[in-house]
């Protein structure tokens, strides 16, 4: 199996980022967390700082993903919308019908790409604008075909999980889900 990459914007929403990042590393899948501000350290939405584990590298990226993983946040979502570079992988990783997933702002980048067109899926309240095409469900995590959105911070369990069980199958997620007390 590939590695899952997760995208830190400036302005990302810890809750999401890190929280996806602890699941599936519990599930023992790998997953990255990649810049694209072309600095290691991001600042999140909170003023938290985290360092990525490596700069955005499309090459690199395309040779062994997994999944792709957008957390929200603002300025965040805004921030991953406008990298030329990251919109670009993200066409190629689901005309590949590779899977992909975003929470809360984030599945706006999908939806200004036009890759929810048809799909059901979720985001933050007063977003669902911005997911064109899409039937905007309301649900805390919703999967139609390759893409699994999430609603926000409060979804971000759920939405790791999911992840999880996408990859890995619901055993394994159930099994992490009752070694963080969860199940």
């Amino acid at each position: 199996m590939g590695t899952i990459y997760l995208f830190l914007a400036e302005g990302f929403e810890e809750v999401e980022a890190l929280s996806v990042v602890d699941i599936v590393r519990r599930a023992g899948l790998s997953i990255k967390t990649v810049s694209v501000t072309g600095q290691e350290t991001v600042t999140s939405s909170h003023g938290v700082n985290i360092k990525a584990d490596m700069l955005f590298d499309a090459e690199a990226i395309c040779q062994d993903a997994e999944m792709l993983v957008l957390p929200g946040g603002l300025p965040g979502a805004t921030n991953l919308a406008a990298h030329e570079g990251l919109r670009k992988v993200l066409l190629g990783f689901c005309a590949a019908e590779r899977p992909l997933a975003a929470i809360c702002a984030a599945p706006m980048v999908y939806g200004q790409l036009g890759l929810l067109k048809g799909k059901n899926a979720t985001c933050y309240p007063g977003f669902e604008k911005y997911m064109e095409g899409a039937h905007a469900t309301g649900a805390m995590v919703e999967q139609d075909g390759n893409f699994i959105t999430g609603k926000g911070p409060g979804a971000a369990f759920d939405f790791g999980f999911a992840i999880v069980t996408k990859l890995a199958g619901k055993a394994k997620a159930d099994e992490v889900k009752a070694g963080m007390l969860l199940a």
